[in-house]
C-alpha cells in the first residue's frame, strides 16, 4: 500500500495550508517532471540497480563457480597428456663391455600419448583410473622405428592410513556454499537498511523545505496584521522588529533547505542508481499493520536463515578437520597402488593389438618418521588445542548471536511506541500553534508565546520523522539479523520460500 506525506498529517493542520500544499505539486508538476517514490519502491531500487547491489551479485556469482569447481573434484575426469614431439641431437655417454665410457651421437625422438580416465572416491580418499597409452621410438640414425603402448589397464590408488581430504571437503564446501547464498541476501538487507536511511534524509529535507515555506508565509500574515495593529497602537515596535527577525530567519530556513533537499536529492539518485534529472518527491510511509513479534520467533529464523548460523557449524567441522589431518600426517603413511592390464610392442602400431601380454602392477609406498624430536605431537596438540578453542568462541558467538536478535526485537517494539507518542505530540503541537496563531490575531497573546509555539510545533514534525526513521531502520535491521519478512511471514532464503 502507498501513503502519502498529506495522509500522515494531523487533522488539526489549517486547510489554508493543505491548499497552499497541493497548489504548490500543481505547479511543481507542471514545471519540470516529478519522480514520486515510495520508501519500499526505493529499496527495491536500491536491490536491483546499486552498485552495491551488483557488487554482492558479483560475490555471489564468484562462489558459485567455486563451488561448482568443487563438485567438479567428484566426477569423471578424462585427461590426454603426452610428448610430442620428442625429439633429442646429443651426446650420449654409452658403457663400454670392458667398462670404459664412449660418447656417442644420438639423434632420435621418443614421444608418447596418454589418454586417462579418472574417479576419485570420497569414502576412502582414493581413485580408480583406466589408461591407455602409446609411445613411439624413432632411431634417426639407424633408421628404426619401434612401437610400445599399453592397449588398456585399469588401476586403483589407495592411500593408506592417511588424511582424506575428500571426505572432510564433501562435508564443508557445501556449507561454505550455502554461507554464501545466505550472505548474499544479508547484503541485499543491508542495502535496504542504507536505502532506507539516505530516504528518509531525503523525506527529513523535503519536510524541513515545507515546513520552512509555510513557516515563512505564515510569518509574512501575521507581520502584515501586526503590522496593522501598529497603525492603531495596539502593539510595540519591538513586536514589529521581532516579526521582521522571524521573516529573514524564515527567508534563510527556506534558502538552506533547499540547498539540504538538493544534496539529499542527489544522494539518493546517487545511491539508488536512478539516472534522471527530475525531481524527487518522496511520499513518506506508514508503519506496517501491527507486528506480532516474540524473540524467540527471531532467534529461531536467524539460526535457520543466518549466514553466521551456517558458519557456526562450518568453523567446528574445520576445527575437526585440521585434527584429523594433523593425526593423519602423522605416523605411518602408505599408498598402495594396483594396475591391471594389457601392453605389447611391435614396429608398427596394429602390431599393438595382436595378442597383447598381461601386465600387472603392485607397489606400495611406505614413508615412516622415526625420529622427528615431538614434531608430529606437537602439530596435534596444536590442533587439538585450536579445535577446543573454536568450540568455545564458538558458544560464545551463539550467545552473541541470540542477544542481538533479542535487543533487536526488544528496541523495534520500544521504538513503535515511541512513534505512536511524536503522532500524537505533532498533533497536539500543531493544534497548540493554531491556537496560538489565533489569539496572537485576537491579542490575547505574546509575540514571545507565539514563537515559541512556532518552534514547538516545527520540533514535533521533525521528530516524528526522526521517529520514523528510527522506526524503519530498526525494521530493516531486524530483516537483515534474521533474514525474516515479519510482514509477510516468510523466510527470505530461497529454501524458506519454496516451502510457502
Amino acid at each position: 500500500m502507498k501513503y502519502r506525506f498529506i495522509d500522515m498529517l494531523p487533522k488539526s493542520y489549517s486547510k489554508t495550508w493543505l491548499l497552499l500544499s497541493f497548489l504548490g505539486v500543481i505547479y511543481q508538476t507542471s514545471a519540470q517532471n516529478v519522480i514520486k517514490l515510495t520508501l519500499a519502491e526505493v529499496v527495491e531500487m536500491a536491490k536491483n540497480q546499486s552498485i552495491s547491489a551488483r557488487q554482492a551479485a558479483t560475490t555471489k556469482e564468484t562462489k558459485y563457480w567455486e563451488y561448482r569447481t568443487f563438485q567438479s573434484n567428484y566426477k569423471p575426469q578424462l585427461t590426454l597428456n603426452g610428448n610430442l614431439p620428442a625429439f633429442t641431437r646429443s651426446f650420449r655417454e654409452v658403457l663400454q663391455p670392458d667398462g670404459t665410457i664412449q660418447f656417442q651421437p644420438v639423434r632420435n625422438n621418443n614421444s608418447a600419448l596418454n589418454l586417462s580416465l579418472s574417479q576419485s572416491i570420497a569414502a576412502t580418499g582414493g581413485s580408480i583410473y583406466a589408461t591407455s597409452q602409446l609411445q613411439r621410438f624413432d632411431d634417426f640414425d639407424r633408421k628404426n622405428t619401434l612401437y610400445n603402448g599399453t592397449p588398456f589397464a585399469v588401476g586403483y590408488l589407495q592411500p593408506l592410513l592417511r588424511f582424506n581430504s575428500f571426505k572432510w571437503d564433501k562435508k564443508i564446501e557445501p556449507l561454505k556454499f550455502k554461507e554464501s547464498q545466505q550472505a548474499y541476501i544479508e547484503t541485499l538487507e543491508l542495502i535496504s537498511l542504507r536505502a532506507s536511511a539516505i530516504f528518509f534524509d531525503l523525506l527529513l529535507a523535503q519536510v524541513n523545505l515545507q515546513i520552512a515555506e509555510i513557516n515563512l508565509t505564515n510569518t509574512q500574515n501575521i507581520l502584515k496584521i501586526a503590522n496593522e495593529k501598529y497603525e492603531l497602537g495596539k502593539n510595540s515596535r519591538n513586536e514589529i522588529l521581532q516579526l521582521q527577525l522571524e521573516l529573514l530567519k524564515g527567508q534563510k530556513a527556506v534558502g538552506v533547505s533547499k540547498r539540504d533537499l538538493e544534496i539529499a536529492s542527489l544522494n539518493l539518485k546517487a545511491y539508488i542508481g536512478l539516472q534522471s534529472e527530475g525531481k524527487i518527491e518522496l511520499q513518506a510511509p506508514a508503519p506496517p499493520a501491527t507486528l506480532v513479534l516474540s524473540s524467540e520467533k527471531a532467534i529461531q529464523e536467524a539460526f535457520a536463515n543466518r549466514s553466521d548460523a551456517v558458519a557456526f557449524g562450518r568453523r567446528t567441522l574445520e576445527a575437526d578437520r585440521a585434527v584429523a589431518k594433523a593425526k593423519g600426517d602423522n605416523g605411518l603413511n602408505a599408498t598402495l597402488t594396483a594396475t591391471l592390464g594389457f601392453s605389447n610392442r611391435g614396429q608398427t602400431v596394429p602390431e599393438l593389438y595382436r595378442r597383447p601380454q598381461d601386465q600387472q602392477t603392485v607397489q606400495l609406498e611406505l614413508d615412516i618418521p622415526i625420529l622427528d624430536w615431538g614434531r608430529s605431537k606437537s602439530r596435534t596438540k596444536t590442533a587439538q588445542a585450536q579445535q577446543q578453542l573454536t568450540q568455545y568462541t564458538v558458544e560464545q558467538d551463539k550467545q552473541t548471536f541470540r542477544q542481538e536478535i533479542y535487543t533487536q526485537v526488544t528496541l523495534f517494539e520500544m521504538l513503535r511506541d515511541q512513534l505512536d507518542l511524536t503522532l500524537k505530540a505533532d498533533s497536539i503541537a500543531s493544534e497548540k500553534y493554531k491556537i496560538a496563531q489565533e489569539r496572537y490575531v485576537l491579542g490575547n497573546l505574546s509575540i514571545t508565546d507565539l514563537s515559541i509555539s512556532f518552534t514547538e510545533k516545527d520540533q514535533a514534525k521533525r521528530d516524528y520523522i526522526y521517529a520514523l526513521r528510527d522506526y524503519w531502520g530498526a525494521y530493516y535491521k531486524l530483516r537483515q539479523l534474521t533474514l525474516y519478512d515479519f510482514e509477510n511471514n516468510i523466510s527470505l532464503t530461497p529454501e524458506g520460500k519454496t516451502k510457502q
